[in-house]
């Protein structure tokens, strides 16, 4: 299709040289009148030529709407930088580093979808009567808690140089393929037909949209922002999966790190982005693992990436609680964020992003880890002056 493309582009400008070739001897010729007359038949049939083939042209141009090698490169992913450990799937990811110990109970511990509903402080019941499956209610304690670990994350990325962002929770089409969330993922995503607004996924998309289409002074670089909001998932190829408790929900709350910065930078961006979402499972001494993804486990943005998995007493492994991934320039070009070097060169930028951290994960990470066998839980001691208690028990 790209021969095809060139091919053509190459019989438009031939034509017209040999069209311009043509007018020229008209132009030099004694009797113009007579000479153009004369010329009139090859002339037109030139001025066909030139319409098919850019019509051809069109049809494979890479940046034309609807040409089927656009449709083509728009489901290519960013390409894996040398770094990332060959694999099929998750099961030949690299567990790079731990931290902390998993803990050991002297009594059968409980899930926490159990423990919520014994605590009143989730509801699955009636969050099902409200929105169906895959949906949750938090009550009293267990809506403070959560609202108490945005609060706690926010204040930790504003410590590190973040400037908060509060961004629409609907943006258009262009914005969502910008940062490479269409057209591949079309089927994740909860759009309105009538305005043909789309849900945001994650705050990864406005938050690297945000400077969409502009031109960034290298001075300002890096930029760092984090935004708290609702997510909204789909969740189509999660059948049967994770289909108890609040793991995999099509609306869950999520705070967002995303950097914009220069290429030269972005990996070490990336070192420094993952420090900051392990810090705070740190701080809250849950127990996690860092885990460098394999090739054919990093998303289709990325082209590195690390899971931050926290451990989970009820599956008695550990989850995924934060994905960093460098995007490179992947979806600065899609998105047009250019920077203009010290040379005067226009670049784009290097994006990345994390979660830092997914509030329900981290939520009902600390209910398994932290329980009692008298079906209380304790509050990390980082976090009480957020919650303004130290446990949750039944009120």
């Amino acid at each position: 299709m790209d021969s095809e493309y060139r091919s053509a582009l190459a019989s438009v400008e031939e034509t017209k040289a040999e069209k311009n070739r043509l007018s020229g001897e008209i132009g030099k010729a004694r009797d113009k009148a007579a000479a153009a007359a004369a010329a009139r038949p090859t002339l037109d049939g030139l001025a066909e030529r030139i319409a098919r083939a850019e019509e051809r042209a069109r049809a494979f141009a890479p940046d034309e709407a609807g040409s089927p090698l656009r449709a083509l490169l728009e489901q290519m992913p960013n390409l894996l930088d040398d770094s990332v450990p060959d694999g099929r799937g998750e099961e030949d990811n690299v567990v790079l580093r731990t931290w902390g110990t998993p803990p050991s109970f002297d009594f059968p511990p409980k899930p926490h979808w159990e423990l919520g509903e014994t605590l009143d402080v989730i509801d699955f019941q009636r969050a099902r009567h409200l929105s169906g499956s895959r949906f949750s209610v938090l009550k009293g304690q267990g809506a403070r808690l959560s609202r108490a670990l945005v609060q706690f994350f926010l204040d930790r990325a504003n410590a590190r140089g973040y400037v908060e962002v509060a961004p629409p929770y609907l943006v258009t089409r262009s914005t969502m393929w910008s940062t490479g969330q269409l057209s591949k993922f079309a089927d994740a995503m909860f759009r309105d037909a009538d305005t043909d607004l789309y849900l945001i996924p994650t705050a990864e998309v406005p938050l690297t949209a945000l400077h969409r289409d502009e031109i960034l002074d290298v001075d300002t670089l890096p930029r760092k922002y984090v935004a708290y909001t609702a997510c909204f998932r789909k969740e189509a190829g999660a059948a049967g999966k994770d289909t108890r408790g609040l793991v995999r929900q099509h609306q869950f709350d999520k705070v967002e790190l995303v950097w914009l910065c220069e290429p030269d930078r972005s990996f070490e961006a990336l070192e420094q982005l993952l420090g900051d979402a392990s810090s705070l499972l740190q701080e809250l001494e849950l127990p996690h693992r860092i885990v460098a993804v394999c090739s054919n486990d990093v998303g289709f943005n990325g082209a590195k990436q690390y899971d931050v998995e926290v451990w989970l007493p009820s599956a008695n492994t550990y989850r995924e609680i934060s994905s960093c991934s460098n995007c490179t320039d992947f979806q600065g070009r899609r998105a047009g964020i250019r920077f203009r070097t010290a040379k005067g060169k226009l670049q784009p930028v290097h994006t990345l992003n994390g979660s830092g951290l997914a509030i329900g994960r981290t939520l009902l990470a600390i209910v398994e880890n932290f329980q009692h066998k008298d079906g209380t839980v304790s509050i990390p001691p980082a976090l009480r002056p957020y919650t303004r208690f130290d446990a949750l028990r039944r009120e």
